[in-house]
């Protein structure tokens, strides 16, 4: 029987006239994923990397937004072969894997999501959701075509790298990670830096040469514009525990009086 699958994130971008916004979710929970994906942006970065999430969290998190128009994104926490293979296994059809730092890298992670004689991701079709246990008409066949990878460029090396990383047949697209990227040039916690910036506009102008989609994270709204205006395809604005923290200082700040401060709410 035939079975509607969800556009990757491939082809959302292919799709678009317009920048494509999402958030980080990393809560691990499945009632916040369904709360962000009926939110309205365009997609959501479910995170196995920096965040509480295993295999059966991830599921849980797929099958939540799988009712909504967002496109959900996993991040595996390692350029891995058994973990793409599995997070493709629960129904994931765009995975971005992250510290790719060379063309070499970038094969490796295309490898494992394809099936032979393309790849080398191991086939369970009639075990997994992917195919819908078997019930996807064709899905060994076709899977390439519900399958997209993207790659996250970090390193001060992948920059260098990043137009044959973005090259390579196969990735569909690359983010790059201001965070790690200002790690590793020396200037921790400085994302917003002038020269973590001016390396994020080189590997943004080395992928575009190379003709791919080319997104980064971006948490303060003034640096997302600047991304955007200089032709990012897809933004990472927020995350849903950064979110939860704020607003719950902000509720503590205003309703929290410090000691011996009038206690009494002013309405």
């Amino acid at each position: 029987m035939p079975l509607r699958l969800d556009p990757t994130l491939r082809d959302r971008l292919d799709a678009s006239d317009r920048p494509l916004a999402g958030m980080w979710v990393c809560s691990g929970s499945p009632v916040v994923a369904e709360i962000c994906a009926g939110a309205g942006l365009d997609w959501l970065l479910i995170d196995m990397e920096h965040a509480p999430n295993g295999l059966e969290s991830v599921l849980a998190q797929l099958q939540a937004v799988a009712a909504y128009p967002t496109t959900p994104v996993v991040r595996v926490p390692a350029n891995d072969p058994v973990l793409l293979k599995q997070v493709l296994d629960l129904g994931a059809q765009t995975v971005l894997v992250p510290m790719v730092a060379s063309a070499e890298e970038a094969r490796a992670a295309v490898e494992a999501v394809r099936y032979p004689p393309l790849g080398r991701r191991g086939v369970g079709s009639a075990l997994s959701r992917s195919a819908r246990w078997n019930r996807v008409d064709g899905y060994l066949a076709d899977a390439g075509s519900h399958v997209s990878l993207l790659v996250q460029v970090e390193t001060a090396e992948a920059v260098d790298a990043a137009g044959e990383i973005a090259a390579v047949e196969g990735v569909d697209g690359v983010f790059v990670g201001p965070s790690d990227l200002a790690a590793s040039m020396g200037l921790l916690g400085q994302q917003t830096h002038p020269d973590v910036v001016a390396a994020v506009l080189r590997a943004f102008a080395a992928v575009r040469a190379a003709g791919k989609p080319v997104g980064v994270n971006a948490f303060d709204p003034n640096a997302a514009q600047q991304y955007l205006d200089e032709g990012a395809s897809f933004v990472l604005v927020a995350a849903d525990v950064a979110m939860l923290a704020r607003g719950s200082e902000a509720l503590a700040a205003r309703w929290t009086p410090e000691p011996g401060a009038d206690s009494r709410p002013s309405y």
